[in-house]
């Protein structure tokens, strides 16, 4: 028995401890990895939320008496969660934002997006066929001039502004209070799963979806928009003919039960993860003590993840994903709102994620189509700098922006996302373009300058005039048959080994 075990066991009071045993041919340090979180799930570690933590896996525990005592004391025992809070505890609390978090967090370039370009959506302008490598642009000849002036500031900002006040929130929640329903309850008479009223349209939906979200719903609103997208696109290849609410939900308590039966399995990749976890989501009070509860979570559903697939295993981008959605739902839900998104064509994160990053490829793809004909001036101009859509736009798909703009924007654009598909991330990115625009096409605009302002961390001046453009660019059916199309092409130059000279 190890230390830690003989730690658990006396603080818990309990006899001989059913963890997890090494499998054969398993790592070592792997199993200690798997090991160490199963242990801390039995009794938590003290202080969770308001204190660091002792670190068990990535450094373990030193041999010496003090490192010992230390870790032991780390540990909390079977009182832990029946104390009352502190006062210091309780002020810790009031510092917390909406969402939970300390602290904004460090960025090392906060830059506000102003509302005004966004005033208008964007037009096609120039033919779908344009030769990415026609002659040079007016902007080239234009900066071929040393003494051009530097491109304008970008609008930046000293610190990160708190969450905008909610100041609809009352009528909103009224407003889904009525729209959301329960569809099915447990023995108990306990809601299991939430399904949207029968009569409401796709248009209604779709619009009080882009007015916002009220928190409260957020959760189950996230689940149902998931549910109705699977329905409606299956789950690719692999699942023929599959689709309605009675496989959904058969489905749903399949995965529900994997995920338990995948903690118990090893993953060649716990180390990574275990490296990962710590740095994933910072400031926020869910993960912020090591081995706590969320960092618990976020582990165990990464581990069961990575076995899901074996094309996909584990990547750092699904680290942010799984973190943003447990904030909202319990891990066996969060793992398999995660395998629907890697299996339906609505969703499509295992092109996201495979060797390759294939369907990060293809969004580029898509993307640079959309500015080549609606701001040919932009595309020229990143052309010509050579600045390549993968060395700024890489983070924003890989990662769903989560780590590219405040919190609460990205909740609200998540909301579009599981409710549009796969084309919200383009049209943001096509938007952060559009709103930059003046300052990539200066004639003094440098290549370091351009990637250095779009590898910002961005702040929108207006939430809502952001999801009214977007919602604009997605409601427009020829952008949206062209984005397709587009895809289509994309797939084609892969087949024929043509994809590596197609992107800036």
């Amino acid at each position: 028995m190890t230390n830690l075990s003989r730690s658990v066991a006396s603080l818990t009071h309990s006899g001989p401890l059913k963890t997890p045993t090494p499998h054969p041919n398993e790592d070592p340090d792997a199993f200690h990895v798997r090991h160490t979180y199963a242990l801390l799930d039995l009794c938590g570690v003290k202080g969770d939320g308001f204190v660091e933590g002792v670190e068990r896996t990535r450094a373990r525990v030193g041999s010496s008496r003090n490192s010992q005592m230390d870790a032991a004391q780390a540990i909390a025992d079977v009182d832990e969660k029946k104390k009352d809070l502190d006062d210091k505890e309780r002020a810790v609390l009031q510092t917390l934002d909406r969402y939970g978090f300390y602290e904004s967090g460090a960025h090392e370039r906060l830059v506000k997006m102003p509302a005004a370009p966004l005033s208008q959506p964007l037009k096609m302008i120039a033919p779908a066929t344009v030769d990415a490598g026609s002659a040079p642009s007016a902007f080239a000849a234009a900066s071929k001039n040393n003494n051009a002036p530097p491109p304008p500031a970008p609008p930046s900002l000293s610190s990160l502004p708190p969450p905008q006040p909610l100041t609809k929130e009352v009528p909103r929640l009224e407003k889904w209070g009525r729209m959301v329903v329960p569809l099915t309850r447990d023995e108990g008479g306990n809601i299991e799963t939430w399904g949207i009223r029968e009569g409401v349209s796709e248009k209604k939906l779709k619009r009080r979806v882009y007015k916002g979200v009220p928190d409260r719903w957020r959760s189950a609103t996230w689940v149902i928009l998931v549910r109705r997208a699977v329905c409606k696109a299956g789950l690719g290849e692999g699942h023929p003919g599959f689709g309605g609410e009675r496989q959904v939900e058969a489905e749903m308590k399949r995965l529900q039960s994997v995920y338990l039966e995948k903690l118990e399995q090893p993953s060649s990749y716990d180390i990574q993860i275990d490296l990962d976890v710590p740095r994933t989501i910072g400031g926020h009070v869910m993960f912020k003590t090591r081995y706590g509860f969320g960092q618990r979570a976020l582990f165990h559903v990464l581990h069961s993840f990575s076995l899901y697939c074996d094309t996909c295993g584990y990547v750092q981008g699904m680290g942010p994903i799984a973190s943003t959605l447990l904030l909202h739902l319990p891990p066996s839900t969060v793992y398999t709102l995660l395998c629907f998104m890697h299996s339906s064509p609505a969703y499509s994160l295992h092109s996201m994620f495979a060797p390759g990053f294939p369907g990060l490829l293809e969004a580029i793809y898509v993307q640079e189509r959309i500015m080549q004909t609606t701001m040919p001036d932009v595309y020229a101009a990143l052309r010509d700098k050579g600045v390549g859509t993968t060395a700024y736009a890489t983070k924003w798909y890989i990662t769903l922006f989560v780590t590219s703009l405040p919190f609460q924007t990205v909740l609200r654009l998540w909301d579009c996302w599981l409710l549009e598909g796969r084309d919200v991330w383009v049209i943001l990115a096509a938007a952060v373009v559009r709103v930059f625009r003046d300052h990539i096409v200066a004639p003094g605009a440098s290549f370091e300058s351009i990637l250095s302002l779009l590898s910002s961390f961005f702040v929108p001046e207006d939430e809502d005039a952001l999801l009214n453009w977007m919602s604009k660019m997605l409601a427009d059916t020829k952008l949206r048959q062209s984005m397709a199309e587009w895809r289509r092409t994309w797939a084609g130059l892969v087949k024929e080994g043509k994809d590596a000279t197609a992107l800036l």
